[in-house]
Order: structure tokens, then sequence, then C-alpha cells
């Protein structure tokens, strides 16, 4: 039993992209309450790219909704369509890569205390170059492979500080044997 009673919805807010939910609760210990949820219309997908070389595939880019810089495995939205060829698809244009070997490692819910946001990851592997980015377009700044005890560091030094960079990250190093 989840103890949370939904009395009511509305739709406050919605775009191509999200719905923000307004619900009437009850919460779990009695109280009545407004619980506001954004929902992602489409899944997203991250992609860990490893090349050959052992490095990861990072890229560089401007985030508007916290004002930041940050660095991130290349990311995006399915836009309704299959997991891997979305995946395929936001690799290249991200990143003017391609993959001959996909993994799928996993999936999680983003923020999921106000979300209701599913993602899912996958590993890339056997990269090679290829014509269709758009990283203007995405605001991506740079495109850097980065050893792997060096992604490592930046994780711990506060570097890499987007948390579906640091899960997708960990998905891959559990599945590419670099965490115990």
């Amino acid at each position: 039993m989840t103890g949370w009673q939904t009395h009511g919805s509305r739709t406050a807010y919605e775009n191509e992209w999200i719905t923000v939910r307004e619900d009437r609760v009850t919460r779990p210990d009695g109280a009545a309450a407004l619980y506001g949820v954004v929902e992602l219309r489409n899944a997203a997908v991250f992609m860990v790219a490893v090349t050959d070389a052992d490095e990861v595939v990072l890229v560089d880019l401007f985030r508007y909704a916290t004002g930041t810089a940050s660095v991130e495995v290349p990311a995006g939205g399915s836009d309704g369509e299959d997991l891997l060829l979305a995946a395929q698809r936001e690799l290249r244009e991200e990143t003017g890569l391609q993959a001959g070997r996909w993994d799928a490692l996993g999936s999680m819910w983003a923020l999921n205390g106000v979300c209701r946001a599913r993602e899912h990851v996958f590993l890339a592997r056997d990269l090679r170059p290829v014509a269709g980015e758009a990283m203007a377009e995405e605001g991506i700044t740079a495109v850097r492979r980065v050893p792997w005890p060096e992604v490592l560091r930046m994780v711990r030094d506060g570097e890499i500080v987007d948390s579906e960079t640091i899960a997708s990250l960990l998905y891959a190093a559990i599945e590419l044997g670099k965490v115990g």
C-alpha cells in the first residue's frame, strides 16, 4: 500500500515535451496537500560511448535550467521512437559518432520526487565518425574523449555533477568491470 490517495488532478501546463500536473492528495500522514508532478511525454536515452582506447566520450554544454556549464554523457529524448534508434540518433547528433556495438544497461527515473521521467542507459562501443552531427543545435561546445580513471576522478572532484550522467557512468562502470 502506498499510503497516498489522489482525489483529483488538473493539467497546469503542457507543451510538446512535458506536462505539469497538479494533484489534490492525501499524504501518508493523513494531511491534505497539493502535489506537483512534471511528466516527460517520451523516455530519454543516455549513451556511455567508450572508445577502443577505453576512453569515455563526454560532451560539454550549457544547461539553461541551471544556468551552468555541464560535462555529460550524450543524451536526449526518444521522441516516441524505438529506444535503440533514439540512442543511435542522439549519439550521432551530439558527437558525430556511430557505434557498431550497443548494449542496453538499464533504466531509471529522473528526479522521482517531482517527476515522472523514464530514462534508459546504453553502452556504445566500436565507435567511428559519421556525418550528421547537430552539436550547435544541441548547445554542445566540445566533445572529448576521457580515460576512465580521469572520468571517475571528475565525478569524485565534482567536475561532473549531472546526476543522470553519474548514474549512467555507474551502469557502464559495473558492466565493464571498472568497479567491484
